[in-house]
């Protein structure tokens, strides 16, 4: 069974994709192998280092984020190019990973812009984790350092909570304690292994 599992900055989306690989699904997460294809030495960073140029790396042959980050922001050309490396050799990784999993397995592939994609509909369940956004702005002041200013526009940059909501089979609501978060998730899980129960 393939999950999408998304929710906006700072709802704890990475929180509950840890509980749930502790509870047995197979999390997939589309910016941890986007890293990963561009790491030092692998030929995916090779690739990038010939379309932007060697001032891209770090002093230690690393991919060098803010720089990257500064050359595509605001240059739609330059970002389809970073695009074009990038994710087919992603798509490849969550080809590979998706083909080594069993029949039993729930596979959750987290991906921070579901609802922006339009591509929830590929996914045989979609669990969106919420929070208000007054509650996502306090996280980043206390939990990231950030203003309230860049909390604010990141936010903004984002599909709304209604836009995540609606494209949701399962809401989890990240605003009680740790534990209310498992049990929910718990409870979530259930539901996927077994099917929804009868109210």
């Amino acid at each position: 069974m393939r999950i999408g599992l998304t929710g906006g900055v700072a709802s704890g989306k990475s929180t509950v994709s840890g509980i749930l690989r502790e509870l047995g699904a197979v999390v997939i997460d589309a910016d941890q192998l986007a890293r990963e294809v561009v790491a030092k030495g692998s030929p995916g960073l090779e690739k990038v280092v010939a379309a932007f140029g060697p001032e891209i790396l770090t002093a230690d042959g690393e991919m060098d984020r803010p720089a990257v980050g500064a050359i595509v922001f605001g240059d739609e050309e330059k970002r389809r190019l970073l695009e074009s490396i990038v994710h087919p050799l992603v798509f490849e990784r969550i080809i590979a990973l998706e083909s080594a999993t069993t029949a039993d397995d729930l596979v959750v592939h987290d991906i921070p812009l579901l609802a922006e994609s339009g591509r929830a509909d590929t996914f045989d369940a979609v669990i969106v984790v919420d929070a208000p956004t007054e509650v996502q702005v306090e996280r980043m002041l206390t939990d990231r350092g950030w203003t309230r200013e860049d909390a604010e526009s990141r936010i903004a940059a984002q599909a709304t909570r209604e836009d995540r909501r609606a494209i949701a089979t399962y809401v989890i609501d990240n605003t009680g304690t740790l534990a209310d978060l498992r049990q929910r998730v718990t409870e979530v899980v259930a539901e996927l292994r077994t099917g929804p129960t009868a109210p």
